[in-house]
């Protein structure tokens, strides 16, 4: 696999090191237009915390590798003044700091009482890819100890558990390669004016498993399945014809139509919120041909909203 995380990265870190010239007086009031924006990455080792922050460095972001918690708030102040020369800035905390971690609480309450504009992006990946990836690069776990890698990949979930529900942004990298984890945050960030709600549509297999980034789950087992029809068989829910008898059944045009209104109660309550970002998975059988289908008309439909949208087939050609 080739998202990696190579914790002995330092360049990150000592463009940091360069900035952080000493404590600002905390007293100084700062106006809220020179606060820079500021997202901070985060999630299990191995799952691409470095990819994504290379991302954020390439499309001008200022990013700090390994930052201690506690540092955050001061990172922010440093930047609101230089004078507009720092105004997005990119923070990667991990368990390589994980005596500083309690801190990471505390430090965002400060942030949100400074009216800082902060997200959490949190790379996720499953058990299995996890541990092909530290085997293949023959390093040890950050906490496995005496232990076997499970052991640590365990120890950390149960470490970032409260962290990744408080993510605005949780990107599943089981399957992606550096290229694809790579357009899924140039997908996000790469706009040069920030939306107000960014939904991903995904279509998906309950074969293959439920996608563990999903926000939002739909299930569309309930029409007939194409598979059944074998003129229709070879094809996807991409195809005409497809579409056409999965959506001739009786209900699926009321089910989007209704859950399209249930989307939109929905994404007004996220925007009030703050959260920015939403998943929806799109289930059928195999990922093939009812929620592929599905998660086409859904897409446009959040589209037509003023939602900016991205569709991705999870599973689709996996037959």
């Amino acid at each position: 696999m080739n998202v990696n995380e190579h914790d002995s990265r330092t360049e990150h870190a000592g463009d940091g090191a360069q900035v952080n010239t000493g404590t600002p007086n905390e007293k100084t009031p700062v106006p809220d237009a020179a606060i820079p924006e500021l997202v901070i990455i985060s999630g299990m080792s191995g799952a691409g915390r470095s990819t994504a922050a290379k991302c954020l460095e390439d499309l001008g972001w200022f990013v700090v590798d390994n930052l201690p918690p506690a540092l955050i708030p001061t990172m922010v102040e440093l930047g609101a003044r230089s004078q507009g020369n720092v105004a997005r800035i990119a923070v990667v905390v991990d368990v390589r700091g994980r005596r500083f971690f309690d801190n990471l609480r505390e430090s965002l309450a400060d942030l949100e009482a400074k009216n800082v504009t902060r997200r959490i992006v949190f790379l996720e990946s499953s058990d299995e890819a996890l541990v092909r990836r530290f085997e293949s690069v023959r390093r040890p776990h950050p906490l496995q100890g005496d232990g076997r890698i499970v052991d640590g990949i365990a120890a950390e979930r149960e470490l970032l558990r409260e962290l990744r529900g408080d993510a605005d942004l949780v990107i599943d990298t089981s399957s992606l390669n550096v290229h694809e984890l790579r357009a899924k945050m140039d997908a996000q960030f790469a706009g040069e004016e920030e939306p107000e709600l960014r939904a991903t549509v995904m279509s998906f297999g309950y074969k293959y498993g439920l996608p563990v980034d999903a926000d939002l789950v739909v299930d569309c087992r309930f029409l007939p399945n194409p598979h059944w029809v074998p003129e229709l068989r070879p094809y996807t829910g991409l195809n005409d014809e497809v579409s056409g008898y999965v959506f001739n059944q009786p209900g699926a045009k009321e089910f989007l139509d209704r859950y399209t209104e249930l989307l939109q109660l929905v994404a007004t309550g996220y925007r009030r919120e703050g959260k920015r970002y939403v998943t929806i998975a799109v289930g059928c059988t195999g990922g093939k041909h009812r929620s592929v289908a599905m998660s086409e008309k859904l897409a446009a439909r959040l589209a037509a909203e003023g939602v900016e949208t991205v569709v991705v087939h999870r599973d689709m050609g996996r037959e």
